[in-house]
């Protein structure tokens, strides 16, 4: 059976480049602007905030159950609710690359410690 496009989980990636000692900090405080932004907005999945051996960048990943949720959240962003732009500068970001994705596929592992994998489309 195949999954509409409104049934696909989305999933939101905000890379940062930055000087090697900004690293930690970015981390920290995109750590707990992701922890807000998911006690805030509904359809929240999941999130990490990964970053690179060599210091120079940072990987922000958000997963929604809906786009709609994903881009919900993010306006959050363009009002100001939260203190993302101030982040940038602060941390002084050289480029930031936003993306999102449509989830088509996904493979986990249970409490079991089985693997479920999950295709949609």
């Amino acid at each position: 059976m195949q999954a509409s496009a409104q049934n696909r989980s989305f999933t939101q990636l905000i890379e940062f480049e930055i000087e090697p000692l900004q690293q930690p900090a970015l981390v920290a405080e995109l750590a707990l602007q992701t922890e807000r932004l998911a006690q805030r907005y509904a359809g929240f999945v999941s999130a990490s905030v990964q970053a690179s051996d060599d210091g120079r960048r940072v990987l922000g990943f958000l997963q929604w159950q809906t786009r709609e949720a994903g881009e919900a959240a993010f306006r959050s962003f363009e009002t100001g609710e939260q203190d993302f732009w101030q982040l940038i500068r602060r941390h002084r970001a050289k480029t930031i690359t936003f993306n999102s994705f449509q989830v088509l596929s996904s493979i986990a592992r249970s409490h079991d410690d089985a693997l479920h994998c999950r295709l949609l489309g």
